[in-house]
């Protein structure tokens, strides 16, 4: 018995850190906005995750296509000139594993040129939920993505 115990407890106290990254990393891959208005791609960049701007719906100005929309918006002038495809809006999310959500990141809009604090975690219906907010989650707004195969 106290074989079986010790085995049991040295299992669960060496594999729940590779079970935690596993977890840690489920909020990678592509990723559809609920209202299938907006594309991004979560990944990993050292112990951080990221996402960029893959695609967005364009209906709003028909004489600018998506690939050609530069980051007008922005506050930093020298960032004003690059396009909202591919830019980073989702930086320093950090995994939590006691709460099971990414905490700590920062969310870019483009159609504002502000940035926010955010936090992320996939439901049980498997949406991922990506809130922005000022200082205090309360004060924020929360958008669903489903998972782009």
């Amino acid at each position: 018995m106290r074989y079986s115990l010790f085995n049991f407890l040295f299992t669960l106290v060496f594999s729940t850190p590779g079970m935690a990254q596993n977890q840690a990393n489920t909020i990678m891959g592509k990723w559809m906005s609920s209202e299938n208005n907006l594309e991004v791609e979560v990944f990993k960049q050292g112990k951080e995750f990221k996402g960029r701007l893959l695609w967005f719906d364009d209906s709003d100005d028909k004489t600018k296509p998506v690939n050609v929309r530069l980051d007008e918006k922005n506050h930093d002038k020298a960032l004003r000139i690059r396009k909202l495809i591919g830019i980073e809006v989702l930086h320093n999310l950090q995994y939590n594993p006691g709460d099971d959500e990414w905490q700590d990141g920062i969310i870019y809009d483009g159609s504002s040129g502000k940035e926010w604090d955010a936090k992320a975690w996939i439901n049980t219906d498997g949406l991922l939920k990506v809130r922005g907010y000022w200082h205090f989650s309360i004060f924020g707004q929360t958008m669903s993505f489903k998972r782009v195969n």
